[in-house]
């Protein structure tokens, strides 16, 4: 997230000021993402395909603050339990004063439960919905201030040939699906926000005042409750706030963290979706809202089309975001996006093989992580 609230608070501009100007995606942003050009490749043995993936992170902008740090972590895992056939991909957007500790600490935490849980082959939803609660728990009772400060999580857990997608908050993860001629973008999460009726109703059950920063500070009606959706709306998103208070001003309606906004209706519980996987089914885009921000989802698939390298779409999303960012809003947020791409699915791909849980046995290589802790790289392979 690029501020304390969440999403952006400043009013949209096509103008820009001087140093905005001279801060465009200059030459030290590209050595950054030369630095972060990692291809790698993990086999899924029990229905004969692989998972090529590439990640790239970029920290955002912010003029009154030039060394604010990256707020966005990221995990990938490779034979979760030692299975060849079980990985995860998850991206944590930060926000708050000590954002970068909470992304920090969830990317460590989530992704150990799930390893640590003996149903996660059998029950994989259950085990999700757990680890997110207990690594919520855990946040709340270490020693990071997370009252006004979280992270949201969209994550990918690949078993076998099936997707499990946990999220929370309004990250993002895309699944590019051939039809025909065409490539479509299928989102395999859906935002919470309050531009959803069903958050909306549930927050506003549980206290908050749903209204943008307009609305508070008087420009507005604060009596219009209609949001329309976020591709139409003009301006500061809805937010939620203490019924008596000012704060915490939150453009999400889930997160880790975050305690002061529970008490009116945030939660840590994730929407886990189910997709199986086909041969038309050609890659998936994890990324963090500063993408998804003046990025469509269709966008973003058709980007990550047009490269046979999937590090080379990496940096042309992550180019034309923080352009973006720059000349609408004066600043941007913090970027990261995870490709992954499904090579060599097919029909005959799953044939002797009962189900995504068949094949479980030893690891046919050594486990491999790779993490983002704020703006510095760490990949151990054991």
């Amino acid at each position: 997230m690029g501020c304390s609230h969440g999403k952006c608070c400043c009013v949209k501009s096509s103008s820009l000021d001087s140093d905005s100007r001279k801060t465009g995606f200059h030459h030290s942003h590209r050595k950054n993402i030369l630095a972060q050009r990692v291809l790698k490749h993990v086999p899924v043995p029990s229905h004969n395909f692989v998972l090529e993936y590439t990640f790239l992170t970029l920290r955002g902008y912010y003029p009154d603050s030039l060394d604010k740090q990256n707020q966005d972590n990221f995990c990938i895992r490779t034979q979760i339990q030692g299975n060849p056939n079980i990985h995860f991909f998850g991206v944590f957007d930060g926000h708050g004063q000590f954002g970068s500790q909470c992304s920090n600490f969830v990317r460590d935490r989530l992704v150990e439960k799930l390893s640590n849980d003996p149903a996660l082959v059998e029950d994989p939803v259950q085990a999700y919905k757990s680890a997110f609660s207990a690594t919520n728990h855990e946040l709340h009772t270490s020693d990071i201030d997370d009252s006004m400060s979280g992270t949201t999580g969209i994550t990918v857990l690949v078993i076998g040939d099936t997707l499990y997608v946990a999220n929370v908050g309004d990250s993002r993860a895309v699944l590019a699906v051939k039809d025909g001629d065409r490539i479509i973008a299928q989102d395999l999460s859906s935002d919470q926000t309050p531009f959803r009726r069903d958050e909306y109703e549930r927050v506003k059950l549980c206290g908050a005042r749903v209204l943008s920063v307009d609305q508070v500070e008087g420009l507005k009606d604060p009596s219009i409750q209609h949001w329309g959706n976020e591709e139409s709306w003009d301006g500061d998103p809805p937010r939620l706030w203490l019924p008596n208070g000012m704060y915490p001003g939150t453009a999400f309606t889930r997160s880790l963290g975050d305690r002061l906004a529970e008490t009116i209706g945030v939660v840590a519980t994730p929407e886990v979706s189910t997709f199986r996987l086909n041969p038309n089914h050609l890659f998936f885009v994890v990324a963090s809202d500063g993408i998804f921000e003046f990025l469509s989802s269709q966008t973003v698939v058709d980007m990550t089309a047009k490269f046979t390298d999937p590090r080379d779409a990496c940096a042309a999303i992550t180019e034309e975001s923080y352009k973006l960012w720059l000349e609408l809003v004066n600043r941007t947020d913090d970027i990261t996006i995870i490709i992954v791409q499904i090579k060599g699915f097919s029909n005959s791909s799953t044939s002797g093989v009962e189900s995504s849980e068949a094949n479980v046995g030893t690891a046919l290589r050594s486990p491999d992580t790779v993490v983002l802790s704020q703006s510095c790289q760490r990949s151990t392979e054991s």
